[in-house]
C-alpha cells in the first residue's frame, strides 16, 4: 500500500522535501555560516532557527542544529634538570604513550657521566621530544649569586646552547619562575630581573611555568597523585590563572620519577590527559610567541 502523502497538485511529500532541500541548501548554508559567527554555543552545539519559503511560497521555520568543534586548551608538559637518573623513565613513558613533551636540559648533566651522556643521545633521537635550555651549570644551585651578574648568566646559557647544539632559543631560568615571551613579562623575584631582561635582549625566549608538580627534594618522590594534579590543572584553567589564556605550562622534574611508584603516577597523568577531549598536549615552541 502506498502511504506517501501528496500536496494539492498530487506531488508526493517526499519529492517536495528533496526539492526544497535542493532549492534552498545553498542559501541556508550561507545563513548558517553567517549566524554561526555570532550565535552562542551550548553543549558543543549551535541551534539556529531559520525562516524560509517552501515551493508553495509559504514561510516555514526550520531549526538547524550545528555541531561545533571546541577549541582545545593546550598543556605543555615540561621536564627540568635532565639528564639524570629519572630521565630514562620519563622518556620511556613518553615514548610508550606517544605524547609530545619538552625537556629543559642542564649542560653539565649531559657530560657528567657515561649513563647521562647515553640518555642524552636517546633524547636527541626520540620522536615528539623537544629539547630546550636550562642553563649549563644550573647556577650550581647558588641562585642569588648567579643572577647578580647578567653577563655571566648570558654566557652560561650560551655555553649550554652551543655545547648541546640546541635548535631553538627557548630557555628556563634555574631556581626562578620568569617569563620573557614577547609582551609576556613576569619575574618572581625582582633581584633576578636585570639578568632575565638581559637574556631576552640576547635573543633568548624565557619560559616559566603556570603549575608545578612538586616533589620531595630529599626522597625524590612526587607530593601529589596524578588525580590530585589533574584537579589542579582543571582549577587553574577554570579560574583563568595561566599566563596566556587556554595555555598551561606544567613544570615537572626528571629526578622525581626514578622510583616505580612515581613513574606510575606520571604515566597515569598522561593517560588521563589523553582521555580528556578538552585538552591537547604540545611542545614549548608552539606556545604563543615562543617560536623562533
Amino acid at each position: 500500500m502506498d502511504t506517501s502523502t501528496t500536496d494539492d497538485d498530487g506531488e508526493s511529500a517526499n519529492h517536495i522535501y528533496y526539492n526544497y532541500i535542493y532549492s534552498y541548501r545553498i542559501p541556508v548554508l550561507i545563513i548558517v555560516y553567517l549566524v554561526a559567527c555570532t550565535k552562542p554555543v551550548q553543549d558543543g552545539k549551535m541551534r539556529i532557527k531559520l525562516s524560509v519559503k517552501n515551493n508553495n511560497n509559504k514561510v516555514e521555520t526550520v531549526q538547524v542544529v550545528v555541531p561545533v568543534k571546541k577549541k582545545k586548551k593546550k598543556i605543555y608538559l615540561t621536564f627540568d634538570d635532565g639528564p639524570n637518573k629519572g630521565t630514562k623513565n620519563v622518556l620511556d613513558i613518553v615514548n610508550d604513550e606517544k605524547v609530545p613533551v619538552t625537556f629543559f636540559i642542564v649542560g653539565e648533566h649531559v657530560f657528567a657521566s657515561v649513563n647521562q651522556n647515553n640518555t642524552w643521545d636517546s633524547l636527541r633521537i626520540a620522536e615528539q621530544i623537544e629539547i630546550c635550555n636550562h642553563s649549563y651549570t644550573h647556577a650550581h644551585n647558588k641562585y642569588e649569586e648567579f643572577y647578580q651578574s647578567p653577563d655571566s648568566v648570558i654566557a652560561d646559557f650560551q655555553r649550554a646552547h652551543d655545547s648541546l647544539d640546541l635548535k631553538n632559543n627557548i630557555v628556563r631560568t634555574p631556581g626562578r619562575n620568569t617569563w620573557r615571551i614577547d609582551s609576556l613579562q613576569f619575574t618572581d623575584l625582582k633581584k633576578s630581573k636585570a639578568a632575565v631582561d638581559s637574556l631576552q635582549k640576547a635573543g633568548f625566549i624565557v619560559m616559566g611555568w603556570d603549575l608545578e608538580w612538586h616533589f620531595d627534594h630529599k626522597e625524590l618522590t612526587v607530593k601529589n597523585s596524578a588525580d590530585d594534579l589533574l584537579k589542579q590543572i582543571d582549577s587553574v584553567f577554570n579560574n583563568k590563572k595561566t599566563k596566556s589564556p587556554e595555555h598551561l605550562v606544567l613544570l615537572a622534574h626528571d629526578q622525581a620519577y626514578y622510583k616505580a611508584k612515581d613513574s606510575t603516577e606520571l604515566r597515569l597523568l598522561i593517560q588521563k590527559l589523553k582521555l580528556r577531549e578538552e585538552y591537547e598536549l604540545s611542545i614549548a615552541s608552539t606556545y604563543p610567541g615562543a617560536s623562533n
